[in-house]
């Protein structure tokens, strides 16, 4: 009997019916709160004067402006936080050199920063009171409240999202296939392209619909050094913000339908990486791609 007793499992948090339904009616209440009731806002609120008005706010030229500027950012931001995540990844995990450690720190500050607070030093450093403000206005080049700042700011916040879902992903990969790839004669870029690239492709397509839908959602850093010009320098949360003010609730909601669609298709998008092993929880991959040198 003791011996009986002896092997019983001890009971775990969970097992019981009513703990687990508990948990899980709030979460969904949590979710519903945070997550679905704003969504179901937007929409309601968007189409409540009617589908003209929504028409017109959408066509309305700051509307638009805004629209393309949002874009535009996100055209050039990304593409070179990507560059910059792949190269941060692959010098970390595929080379032991003095400063990981802190090119590790150096990547993971954006998110332990305020936005806002990285605006404000962004004054301090480009403004015309700033470190480089006189020898900028000397040559009139114009970075703050305008597209230059814009875009800096943006690529200060989501400088971390590619770099991260790679690191952890090419750290359990090794260097194995590397190695092997380099003593069959293949060059660095070789390497790369034909063995790296193809075992991170998913991971690496995550972090970059992560970093777009942050650049085209960004407000507080973007909000510090774009001045909030009306038709000139503001995004598009910015120009929801400035309708709101102006008691333009439709519209405001109307242009906040489109960063909502954006979080749907990023979620739907999300899904679909995760389906396929991309995400920090990726699994190891064991496949070897043939290479030639």
């Amino acid at each position: 009997m003791s011996s009986h007793l002896s092997r019983r499992k001890p009971p775990r948090v969970g097992d019981a019916a009513w703990v687990r339904r508990s948990l899980i009616a709030f979460v969904l209440a949590v979710g519903a709160l945070l997550v679905v009731a704003p969504l179901l806002i937007i929409g309601v609120e968007a189409f409540s004067q009617g589908w003209k008005t929504y028409t017109a706010t959408i066509n309305h030229p700051d509307t638009r402006h805004a629209i393309m500027l949002t874009v535009i950012t996100a055209l050039i931001a990304v593409p070179v936080n990507t560059a910059f995540g792949i190269a941060a990844a692959w010098a970390i995990t595929k080379f032991d050199f003095r400063g990981r450690r802190f090119l590790l720190v150096l990547i993971e500050i954006p998110f332990s920063i305020s936005p806002i607070v990285a605006g404000v030093a962004y004054l301090f450093v480009y403004g015309l009171q700033g470190l480089l403000g006189p020898v900028l206005a000397a040559y009139d080049i114009k970075v703050l409240f305008a597209l230059p700042g814009i875009v800096i700011a943006s690529m200060f916040v989501t400088a971390p999202f590619v770099a991260r879902e790679l690191i952890p992903l090419m750290q359990a990969q090794g260097r194995d296939l590397e190695e092997a790839a380099t003593s069959l004669g293949a060059s660095g870029w070789r390497t790369f392209w034909s063995v790296t690239l193809p075992n991170i492709k998913w991971a690496l397509l995550y972090g970059v619909v992560l970093c777009n839908a942050r650049v085209m959602g960004e407000f507080g850093a973007v909000s510090v050094v774009s001045g909030n010009i009306r038709g000139q320098t503001n995004t598009l949360p910015l120009h929801i913000e400035l309708l709101y003010h102006d008691y333009q609730a439709a519209g405001a909601f109307a242009s906040a339908s489109i960063l909502a669609a954006l979080a749907v298709v990023t979620i739907i998008a999300k899904v679909a990486l995760e389906k396929r092993g991309a995400g920090r929880g990726a699994k190891k991959t064991t496949a070897v791609p043939e290479t030639s040198a």
